[in-house]
């Protein structure tokens, strides 16, 4: 008889405010529509943030105290005290704390990387300051097998598994200002060199084996290019590299250019992505499988186009005003959204079907995502981004509100990750939610008549949005002081919570 398979994990649901945070019973709730608490501690810190895998929890608690919580039982494993304390990370296992301490000489060594069983540090250096280029220090593959870091003019490379040997190997790459390694597997680190003198800046792609190391196996040159975003696929076989200017040279964006390269492993294709409308580009996103990605482009209304890893167009989703896009881990599902400086539209697709499920809005949201099992998707409106209309939605797969929950001041809301192959396919809920309208789905947690726009069905190709109007920055902030003067309602004033800076 054939071993059954094992039941899901639950999801799980951490929320963070000014008292302290808690630990939900992720959807679908059984406490009359309401979460259940499975953790709860009334103490103010100012991160909470699991490990990639979901084993485990960092808490950053007053007195520059750390705490680890084991993920399965959420008990403590081990507090760490570290004085000066700016800024810390766990690693994608959980094996290992990052901690970067203020420091005011190169003597002391500033940045420590902690065994979290063991309590005991495994290596540590001086690093003068922190930037979302350099930190964490120590870049780690999802399997903690590789490990490297970011140094002058170079790359070097760590025995995962002792870092007792300090640096076993170094890759020299003259003027390398940013770097990113591959997660699964660590097979490839990609490197960035901005212009210098007249050479144009460059992204370059390694082996990260020693023996592989004597020539890149990809480049791409890029001119105007101030800043890259690097975004690998699982597989480890594809590279696309968001090159951003700061100036634009037509002069018809505020905020510059930005072009879409895609660079292959094998050596197959080095050059720009296709994109079939002029403009910036907003948002893009591989599939959980690694062999499609999505991107938002183009000046308002946006264009979002699905391709395969040939760079080969497969999909349409029309127009709108979109500039983000969330991928359901289990690939069948797509949210388009506009936030930001946008007023929080909301389209779901089916890609295996290609067609639209539903519309609908998410306004002042400041973080999105999909649930581990890909059937739900949470937006929540948080501080200190925004101070009025915290709270957290969450959507049906097709757009249809499933749950509301307003606070006075909500810091965080996120899901606990786990890995999307633990959970079923959802082929069987989607029939089921074929005989349900969505008009009539009722949000659970909503005692009063919500004025959440309802989700509403769709044709496959719908018709283009009238782009909205242009507002310079200082009529946002126009609007911010009449709101302040005069009163009046979230609503009457939203497009000053919009400000394009805050959203990035």
């Amino acid at each position: 008889m054939a071993a059954s398979a094992p039941p899901p994990p639950p999801l799980d649901i951490l929320v963070r405010g000014p008292e302290g945070f808690s630990l939900w019973n992720g959807p679908p709730f059984s406490n009359n529509g309401q979460p259940g608490i499975k953790l709860e501690h009334k103490i103010a810190c100012s991160t909470t943030k699991f490990s990639d895998d979901g084993s485990r929890l960092m808490v950053l608690k007053p007195d520059s105290v750390i705490t680890i919580y084991d993920c399965r039982s959420y008990t403590e494993i081990r507090s760490f005290q570290v004085p000066n304390l700016t800024a810390a990370a766990l690693s994608p296992r959980g094996t290992f704390l990052q901690t970067f301490q203020k420091s005011s000489t190169p003597q002391n060594k500033n940045v420590t990387l902690w065994n979290v069983d063991t309590g005991e540090p495994a290596y540590d250096q001086f690093q003068k300051s922190i930037t979302k280029t350099n930190w964490p220090s120590v870049r780690f593959s999802s399997d903690e097998a590789v490990a490297c870091k970011l140094a002058t003019n170079e790359i070097q490379f760590f025995d995962a598994a002792d870092f007792s040997k300090g640096v076993t190997n170094r890759l020299r790459v003259p003027g390398v200002a940013a770097i990113e390694l591959s997660k699964a597997p660590g097979s490839h680190v990609a490197a960035f060199v901005p212009e210098s003198k007249g050479i144009p800046a460059s992204v370059q792609i390694f082996a990260t084996r020693k023996d592989l190391q004597s020539q890149p196996v990809a480049r791409r040159s890029f001119f105007r290019c101030s800043s890259v975003q690097l975004n690998w696929n699982n597989g480890s076989t594809g590279l696309l590299v968001v090159a951003q200017s700061d100036v634009d040279k037509t002069n018809q964006s505020y905020y510059g250019e930005s072009k879409l390269n895609y660079l292959t492993t094998d050596g197959t294709h080095e050059g720009l992505v296709p994109l079939r409308k002029e403009g910036p580009v907003h948002d893009v996103q591989w599939s959980y499988s690694g062999s499609e990605f999505a991107v938002v482009y183009g000046f308002m209304p946006s264009k979002t186009t699905v391709f395969d890893k040939k760079c080969n167009p497969l999909l349409e989703l029309g127009t709108g005003p979109y500039n983000t896009i969330r991928w359901n881990p289990k690939g069948k599902f797509l949210c388009l959204a506009g936030f930001g400086n946008l007023p929080g539209d909301m389209a779901f697709w089916d890609y295996i079907e290609k067609k639209q499920l539903g519309t609908t809005k998410a306004e002042l949201s400041v973080t999105s995502e999909w649930s581990p099992d890909g059937r739900y998707f949470m937006t929540a409106t948080t501080a200190p981004r925004l101070q009025v209309d915290n709270g957290i939605k969450i959507f049906h797969h097709n757009g249809s509100l499933f749950f509301k929950k307003m606070f006075d001041k909500l810091f965080q809301a996120d899901w606990k990750p786990e890995s999307p192959d633990r959970f079923s396919d959802i082929s069987e809920l989607v029939k089921s939610f074929e005989s349900i309208k969505v008009d009539d789905a009722k949000p659970q947690g909503e005692k009063s008549k919500s004025s959440q726009t309802s989700a509403k069905a769709s044709p496959n190709n719908p018709p283009a949005q009238k782009p909205a109007a242009y507002r310079p920055p200082h009529a946002k902030q126009a609007a911010v002081v009449q709101a302040e003067l005069f009163g009046g309602t979230t609503s009457e004033y939203v497009n000053a919570y919009f400000d394009y800076f805050f959203s990035t």
